[in-house]
């Protein structure tokens, strides 16, 4: 028994762990589909809530803020992280890189709650001076476009340490300019790690509550503050309705995501096995 239990003790604790951190998702999505608004009984299958939900006109205008925020924070962090990436990697030595470096990767440590809370003064003091910018749409984006550029530089950045800087080198010596090198070689190349920094960023932005709280202004609110709002007033079954079709939503753009980095990486692996046996049999014998 004691070397059964050893053997597959590894097992038995993942599938804790995969329990513990699922286990209520998978509730959630059952008890959305629940006739009444019994939390701890299923009393029957029902769409009422989802029917709810898309008559919910809070919930629906919060969706589609919290869309826009976040499609204009993923463009915007992954635009801004790859530059940023980009200087760290290949310009190892200028004046103040460990400032910028330091700056660039602070929002990862610091608590949302401190981030808000600067953006916030900052918003309000720039308001008071110039009067823009209003507290609204615009300033939420500012404050997740800080957050999600930090994420950002790090996936991006950990692409081009692993890049073949020989590409770039053999493009320059071909005549091609800095930029014609960094748009036709390198971007290419990095262009999976941009996509997902632009994922990550828009999947943080579309769900934070903290810092929306503080730079979101009147009648401009997210989704997540939506159901944040409704929860605290206690059990609404239309709150489990719009995190299902979230959590659906989210698996789909993953897998998808992931099928098409498989499909890209073999296709390239092929790509490079033909060229290798091309090369041998074109070389001289």
């Amino acid at each position: 028994m004691k070397a059964l239990l050893a053997r597959h003790f590894g097992k038995f604790w993942l599938v804790l762990v995969y329990a513990f951190l699922y286990a209520p998702l998978l509730f959630m999505i059952v008890f959305s589909f629940n006739s009444t608004r019994q939390d701890a009984v299923f009393t029957g299958f029902s769409l009422r809530w989802y029917e709810a939900l898309f008559n919910d006109t809070k919930i629906v205008n919060g969706f589609f803020v919290s869309f826009k925020v976040a499609l204009a924070t993923g463009v915007l962090s992954a635009v801004l992280g790859t530059f940023a990436a980009f200087v760290l990697v290949r310009y190892r030595r200028f004046w103040g890189r460990t400032l910028f470096s330091g700056m660039v990767n602070a929002p990862l440590v610091m608590p949302e709650v401190i981030i808000g809370l600067s953006l916030l003064l900052l918003m309000v003091g720039a308001q008071n001076v110039f009067g823009w910018p209003q507290r609204g749409m615009l300033t939420i984006i500012l404050g997740h476009t800080l957050m999600g550029m930090a994420y950002a530089v790090v996936v991006v950045q950990s692409r081009l340490l692993e890049m073949d800087r020989r590409i770039e080198e053999a493009a320059m010596d071909l005549g091609a300019r800095p930029h014609q090198v960094f748009f036709l070689v390198t971007l290419p190349n990095i262009a999976q790690a941009v996509l997902a920094a632009f994922l990550l960023s828009f999947t943080l932005s579309f769900d934070d509550v903290v810092i929306s709280e503080f730079l979101s202004g009147p009648g401009v609110n997210t989704l997540p503050q939506v159901i944040f709002g409704y929860a605290r007033r206690g059990i609404n079954p239309t709150i489990y309705a719009a995190a299902t079709l979230l959590i659906v939503t989210v698996t789909v753009v993953v897998v998808s995501y992931a099928v098409w980095v498989a499909r890209s990486t073999r296709r390239r692996e092929r790509e490079i096995a033909a060229a290798a046996r091309t090369e041998t049999a074109l070389a001289p014998r």
